[in-house]
């Protein structure tokens, strides 16, 4: 589907992956049995791969293993503008939206690779992180599908 203001449409993959590298959260979009669900979580982002840790039992959890197919969305970057006409108010953003297939990671070892994108994704390190802690959370990947990124009142070039 075209995006309706192509002006604003972000297609370079670099500049799409920079938007999803400032994010803080990942908006988990979910569907099952005709029921939709968005959860906001901590993630990490490597190469076409979004990974989200959680309580090994819950509602997400029990959507994905319903429906595998989601959404993503990411957004930095943004400050309100305000404006003295009350309809005149905008947002300045740069945000990105993918679907994909959520599957859980089982394995430890993948959890821990898991747990090392998701940390670096906010500046520290997974290491950390013992088997038994490792064997406690649920981790989420997102096979991603398809990403298509949007800016408004920012200057491209600085993305």
């Amino acid at each position: 589907m075209a995006m309706r203001r192509n002006d604003r449409e972000i297609t370079e993959r670099a500049e799409i992956e920079a938007i999803i590298g400032r994010a803080q959260v990942c908006r988990l979009g979910l569907c099952a049995e005709g029921i939709p669900y968005i959860v906001p979580m901590c993630f990490g982002y490597r190469e076409g791969h979004v990974y989200m840790h959680s309580a090994p039992e819950g509602r997400k959890l029990d959507m994905v293993a319903r429906n595998d197919r989601v959404c993503v969305e990411f957004e930095a970057d943004c400050e309100l503008v305000p404006s003295d006409a009350p309809c005149r108010w905008s947002m300045r953003y740069r945000s990105v939206i993918g679907t994909g297939r959520a599957r859980m990671v089982e394995c430890l070892e993948e959890k821990q690779r898991a747990f090392d994108v998701i940390m670096s994704q906010y500046g520290g390190s997974g290491r950390g992180i013992g088997a038994e802690a490792l064997a406690r959370v649920a981790v989420i990947e997102v096979v991603v599908e398809s990403l298509t990124g949007k800016a408004s009142g920012h200057d491209r070039e600085s993305a």
